[in-house]
Formats: structure tokens, C-alpha cells, sequence
């Protein structure tokens, strides 16, 4: 297959294009005059195409996924920002903008698109982008290799800057994420209801006797098993999952123990343990695996309307986790969340006793007048990967602070 044909199929799975699917129509005012102009005046640049909002929605636009107009003064250049800066492999579109932006999530309004690639698209580590102004608003320029020549485009004006050979194939393009951190999360159920974890079948003993399993031990299995399906995983019930405000179940964590295969169906059924990751134990429930496709590029974007919610568990720590680690939210699809939904948190103020209050004006017994209840900090940015009805989990993408079980999200402001 070409390398022209595999750019083309790669475009679905672009967060270059699904951001450029995403956004209406955008010309950049001026930007804060803070920010530095470079010496030279350079032609105004094509203004990208916007277009609907997901892979679905371009067959179907839907205004459920167009977000709402951004103004340009919402975008900061961090203060240390490159000028140039060359993709490296191991990196992502979220780190990449993080180094240009204050808010990452503004990238794809100041991506503009090099009609001269013959796909603007994905990035790849070699590629150079640059910083440039078009009319004083911040842009960043692709310059990639295309038939062994580097181009770069200015205005109406393709620059050649220097021979070279550069091939692409769709493994090199960097993700938008790290994939490695939600991997698991993407082909496992995490969420299920106390309705389904009491339906699912259970192990009921082993063909030795033992109470603790690992692979290659066969088991026997009571329950209902679909005969038309041989591979299912094995989960142990975890953590029940409440709201905090009115305690509502909202579902319970169950943790991933291995894989099985049946062999035999019956009552029992029999089954051979595969590949396991921790122990498997007597009454662990066996559920359906997941072999949906793994998406990796994601369009990190804000939800439309104002949400607030809270931190209900940390997956695999105990008191606070950092960036690239899980947190479970108390909303969900019901709540209108959507996979790629930023949220901030939130680490709740302290009070601080205040010495210096005029003790005179305080009566007697009223001494909590000396306290004063300091303000929310930010303690990060996370983004929904796996959203269920009422919960989601989300990976930290940015903490400046440990971010704890409580702790507040809502929609960055």
C-alpha cells in the first residue's frame, strides 16, 4: 500500500482533523500585547476549514458537538514558549501544545493547516513546527518532508528549506495522549451496576481444590454463561461507588484478575484460567471481554455548559495521585459528559486562624470568627476517557498539586 494511500486512511484517527472537524470558523483577534510581535510582517495565512464535530458527525453534523466560540484573548503563549521546536518520538499533541500554550485545549485554534503537505494533519517526530504571527496573532506552521524536499508555507508562498528524506508510515504519527496510561481501561469494564455484578456467573471452586488460582488452573463456573461465547475476563468487586452529596449508588469498581476460556458447558461449566495479572479467588465474577477497537487520538476539548462534580476514587493509590494517573468522577453520559471532556480540579481551601481580628468585637463562645476559610486551588487538569451513565473515568494531564478523593472538578474557568 502507498504511503499516500495510508495518510488518507489515517485522517480518521488525526487529532489535527477531528480537532479541525470540531471547530467553527475561527479568525484570531489580536493577542495579548504582552505577547512579543517578531520583526518581520508575514502575509496573512489560509484560515483553516471548519468542519463538524466528530468521525459520526460527518455524515450526521450535529450543533451537540460544535463548541462555542472562543475568544482570542482567552489565549496565552506560556512564557518560555519555542520559537521552533522539532516532534521527538515519545511525544504527544497534549504535551507538544502544553509547551506553546497556557491552555493546551486551545491548540487546534491556533494550528493552521499547510495546504502543501499532503497531509496536515497527523504529526510526526521529525517534523518541525514554528511559531509564527499573521497579523499579530500566534499560529503554528508544519513543516514536514514530501518527496525528499522540506516545505514550509507562508501566505501564498511555499518555501523550500532543505533536501531531505523523510517517510511516514501510521505507527511513527505521535498519539494525543500517552496510550499506555488508559489502555486497559479501554478494552475492560470498570463500571457495572449492582444489578450486574449479582447476574454475572462466579467461580465456585477448582479442579484441586485450591482457594488461590493463576494461569493454566482450570475452574468451574455457576451461572449462566452465553454458549456462543468462549473468552471472558474475571473481575473481584472493588470499591462501591456513592455520590457524595446524596450517597446514591452509582455503580461498583470491580478489579480486573485475568482471562478464561470455557471449555465445557454445563452446571457447572468449566473453564482454563489464561493469562492472569493477580490472583484469581472463589466467588470472583467472570464478565464478557471487550474486543472493541482501541482509539487512542483523542480531541481533548471543554464541555459546552458549566458541570461540577467530585472526586469518588483513585485507581491504584491510596491518598492522591499526579499527572498520568486515574481518577473516578461522580458524572457521567447522563450528566452530558463526553469521552475527551476536560475537567480541572480543585483541592478544597483550608481555614487559617486569624491573629489579628479585634477580639473585642467577637462575643464570648463565638471564637470561630477567628477563622476564615481560605479559596479552592487548582490542582490539575484531567480528561474523560471512559464514560459510563453515572461515572467516568479520567486521566490527569496536567497536576500542579496531589489531587485527592473529594477534591471538586468542574469545567475550567
Amino acid at each position: 500500500m502507498g504511503i499516500h494511500t495510508l495518510e488518507i486512511k489515517a485522517l480518521k484517527f488525526s487529532f489535527g482533523q477531528i480537532a479541525l472537524l470540531t471547530l467553527s470558523a475561527i479568525i484570531l483577534s489580536s493577542c495579548s500585547s504582552t505577547t512579543p510581535k517578531p520583526d518581520e510582517t508575514i502575509a496573512e495565512a489560509q484560515v483553516f476549514e471548519p468542519q463538524a464535530g466528530s468521525i459520526e458527525a460527518v455524515a450526521q453534523p450535529s450543533a451537540h458537538y460544535m463548541p462555542q466560540h472562543t475568544s482570542s484573548q482567552n489565549i496565552q503563549l506560556t512564557a518560555d514558549h519555542p520559537r521552533e521546536y522539532t516532534v521527538k518520538k515519545g511525544d504527544t499533541l497534549w504535551d507538544i501544545a502544553s509547551l506553546f500554550l497556557k491552555d493546551p485545549w486551545y491548540w487546534p485554534e491556533i494550528w493552521q493547516r499547510n495546504p502543501q503537505v499532503a497531509n496536515p494533519h497527523l504529526i510526526f517526530p521529525g517534523d518541525i513546527l514554528m511559531l509564527i504571527y499573521v497579523d499579530g496573532r500566534p499560529q503554528i506552521q508544519l513543516a514536514r518532508a514530501e518527496d525528499g524536499v522540506m516545505r514550509r508555507q507562508v501566505g501564498d508562498k511555499v518555501i523550500k528549506l532543505s533536501p531531505s528524506i523523510h517517510r511516514q508510515s501510521l505507527n511513527e504519527a505521535i498519539p494525543s495522549i500517552p496510550g499506555d496510561a488508559v489502555r486497559q481501561f479501554l478494552t475492560r469494564p470498570r463500571i457495572v451496576t449492582a444489578k450486574e455484578w449479582s447476574d454475572a456467573p462466579y467461580i465456585v471452586g477448582s479442579d484441586d481444590a485450591h482457594l488461590i488460582m493463576g494461569a493454566n488452573n482450570k475452574i468451574y463456573i455457576r451461572g449462566e454463561l452465553d454458549k456462543e461465547r468462549i473468552r471472558y475476563s474475571i473481575f473481584r468487586k472493588g470499591n462501591r461507588l456513592a455520590d457524595p452529596e446524596t450517597d446514591d449508588l452509582l455503580g461498583h469498581e470491580v478489579v480486573f484478575a485475568g482471562d478464561a476460556r470455557i471449555i465445557k458447558y454445563g452446571n457447572p461449566s468449566t473453564g482454563l484460567l489464561l493469562k492472569t495479572s493477580r490472583e484469581v479467588l472463589i466467588g470472583d465474577r467472570l464478565l464478557p471481554t471487550d474486543k472493541s477497537a482501541i482509539d487512542q487520538q483523542y480531541f481533548p476539548r471543554l464541555p459546552e455548559d458549566f458541570v461540577e462534580g467530585t472526586v469518588i476514587s483513585l485507581f491504584d493509590a491510596i491518598s492522591s495521585i499526579a499527572k498520568y494517573q486515574i481518577a473516578v468522577i461522580n458524572r457521567g453520559s447522563n450528566d452530558k459528559m463526553e469521552v475527551g471532556h476536560l475537567l480541572a480540579s480543585y483541592q478544597a481551601g483550608s481555614y487559617a486562624h486569624d491573629r489579628f481580628l479585634d477580639r473585642s468585637s467577637i462575643k464570648r463562645g463565638d471564637a470561630t470568627k477567628l477563622d476564615i476559610l481560605l479559596p479552592d486551588e487548582r490542582s490539575g487538569i484531567m480528561m474523560l476517557f471512559k464514560v459510563f451513565d453515572k461515572v467516568s473515568y479520567a486521566l490527569v494531564l496536567k497536576s500542579t498539586r496531589s489531587i485527592r478523593k473529594g477534591d471538586k472538578v468542574e469545567k475550567p474557568r
